[in-house]
């Protein structure tokens, strides 16, 4: 069963991985990052980008590294251009799988197998799954948290003995030999301590705020460990050590200033706030949001220390730091324990019926029915194309820069675009002139005759805020524009509830020049 789950999950965060979800500005700022990794240009992008730390680009590009990417795709044929995206993405599809089987893992040691199974089947099909399959932070940050968390759950005493000894074993092994193997545990037990800090700091070092989980996985490892204060300061080295890298590459390179003020601005940041960003949330996955709230309060009242402490501290952090400003991906971390949560409220209530064959057929009708009504949920989303509009425009930029009749003029052309196309045309086309992102031309001087402007979502809304970037579009002239599928279905209508968080793919983009007088 557990095959046939990780098949699912496979097939929810695997299918299409190109077509949907939209492609995200963070996206390109991530890829780029790593892209220039490879390139030779340090971890650190510049001292103006100290928003998180390095480690996600130097995952990815090792990850690229090993497989050849890019240098290992022809983007002059027909398909490249979405191999660009296919590639990265499949490994965030890739990570998630991985996700489900630690949630079973972590599930199953600490409270049992039915619970395993019906939370790792949640993870595998409901419709807010889809939030890993962006290339972001967090995804990465999941996996390796996720990791800490199993081998601090494998650090419990009567764990690990069952997983080591039997009872015959136990009673043949002689007194020296029980020393011995007592050593042997021990040695084996600081190396999960070890391996939870080093997972739990690569976590930290991905995105800071999962700091707020040290709580959690040091409970774990200090009442696993016969409450060893010696054992818990073993963990805490890497903890603090491997973030510690981030500021300490600062100060070694002198951004330290940079690195205080960027980290200070990160946790002022406003935008889509809170409240507005849980209505969205429900709308988008209200059948898990509903059970695992009240798993949640069921938890509470059973004192379960274990789910509290690793749900609670995430919400908060959430309410007090993002409360002007909660992308939807802050609440991925989120997404494995309301899945628990859900799992050990449904498993509770059924087990309220004393009778075990009406008991075990309630459970696996309600589950089946959860499992189905998300499956089709999640599978009418993932099937949709709402990147076409964006690749079309990739490759129309493409050949009218590489178009000989403009080829005397494409060497000076500036291009102004959001992150999730600049990347490639500076990256993987080689063209001179080109702008990370949009809001950098409200500040950096322009040294060609002429601008060439992708206008989209993502670019439109930081003209709200950039006067220059207004007239920029103001002054310029239409090329093309391509139409997204906005109207090819009803975003008020569930699951398509889910689009308006694709919003940059889903509405029209135009392709604009402008000379510069």
């Amino acid at each position: 069963m557990l095959i046939l789950i990780l098949l699912l999950s496979a097939f929810t965060h695997l299918w299409n991985p190109v077509g949907f979800p939209d492609l995200f500005s963070d996206e390109g700022v991530y890829v780029r990052r790593a892209i220039e990794v490879l390139a030779g240009l340090g971890p650190q992008e510049s001292s103006r980008y100290y928003d998180h730390p390095f480690f996600g680009q130097l995952f990815l590009a090792s990850i690229f590294k090993v497989i050849g990417y890019p240098d290992s795709l022809h983007t002059s044929q027909t398909h490249s251009i979405e191999m660009l995206y296919l590639v990265p993405r499949l490994l965030m599809g890739f990570l998630a799988v991985i996700d489900t089987f630690l949630i079973y893992l972590i599930s199953k040691y600490h409270y049992n197998k039915k619970v395993a199974l019906i939370a790792c089947i949640l993870f595998s099909v409901m419709p807010i799954s889809w939030f890993t399959r962006r290339i972001l932070l967090e995804p990465i940050q999941l996996t390796f948290f996720l990791s800490s968390t199993l081998f601090a759950v494998y650090t419990r005493t009567e764990a690990y003995k069952r997983r080591t000894f039997n009872e015959n074993q136990i009673k043949q092994i002689t007194d020296s030999n029980k020393n011995n193997d007592n050593k042997i545990k021990y040695s084996n037990k600081i190396t999960l301590v070890l391996l939870s800090g080093i997972f739990l700091g690569l976590s930290i070092f991905t995105k800071i705020p999962m700091f707020v989980t040290i709580p959690f996985v040091g409970y774990l490892i200090f009442t696993n460990t016969n409450r060893s204060w010696k054992t818990l300061g073993f963990w805490f080295v890497p903890v603090i050590l491997i973030p510690l890298i981030w500021p300490a590459y600062s100060v070694a390179v002198g951004h330290y200033n940079d690195w205080q003020r960027t980290v200070i601005g990160q946790m002022h940041r406003e935008g889509l706030p809170l409240l507005q960003r849980i209505s969205q949330l429900i709308v988008i996955e209200p059948v898990l949001l509903f059970i695992g709230i009240a798993g949640l309060v069921l938890s509470g009242l059973k004192k379960d220390l274990f789910i509290l402490l690793w749900t609670i501290p995430i919400l908060l952090f959430i309410f007090l730091i993002d409360w002007l400003w909660a992308p939807y991906h802050v609440f991925i971390p989120l997404i494995p324990p309301f899945c628990i949560l859900a799992a050990l409220f449904i498993v509770k209530i059924t087990d309220l019926i004393s009778d075990r064959n009406i008991q075990r057929f309630l459970l696996w009708t309600v589950i089946s029915a959860i499992c189905i009504f998300g499956l089709v949920s999640t599978t009418i989303l993932i099937s949709r194309n709402v990147t076409s509009t964006q690749f079309q425009t990739i490759r129309f930029v493409s050949q009218y820069l590489g178009n000989e009749s403009n080829i005397d003029h494409a060497y000076d052309i500036t291009l102004v675009s959001n992150p999730v196309y600049s990347w490639i045309f500076k990256y993987i086309f080689h063209k001179d002139y080109v702008l990370n992102e949009p809001n950098i031309f409200e500040y950096q001087d322009v040294n060609t005759s002429k601008i060439l402007l992708i206008s989209d979502a993502q670019s439109e809304s930081v003209s709200q805020n950039s006067e220059r970037l207004r007239e920029l579009y103001n002054n310029s002239n239409l090329l093309i524009k391509f139409n997204g599928p906005i109207d090819s279905f009803d975003i008020d209508k569930y699951p398509y509830t889910s689009m308006d968080a694709n919003f940059d793919g889903l509405y029209g983009i135009e392709v604009r020049i402008a000379k510069i007088n």
